[in-house]
């Protein structure tokens, strides 16, 4: 199963040619790409699926969904942990 789990924005930069990330879901840290919501910014709340952000949310609506992430456990397998 593939999902798209959401992270704060804490560091961008260029790689490639490419705007970039790295990306907080809660300690664990993930670079994503950017190309899709060039837009973000440090401190923004986005969905990430497959190593790209695909959208912007609120802050509330990130940390409900990451709880309800953590209480069905499918927050671990999705991060590789």
């Amino acid at each position: 199963m593939c999902l798209g789990v959401p992270g704060k924005i804490v560091e961008t930069y260029e790689k490639g040619g490419l705007q970039m990330a790295k990306v907080d879901f809660g300690g664990i840290f993930r670079e994503a790409c950017l190309s899709y919501v060039p837009e973000a910014s440090v401190g923004d709340y986005c969905i990430i699926h497959v190593g790209f952000a695909i959208s912007l949310l609120s802050e509330k609506e990130a940390l409900e969904t990451l709880d309800l992430l953590k209480q069905i456990g499918g927050m671990e397998e999705e991060l590789g942990m």
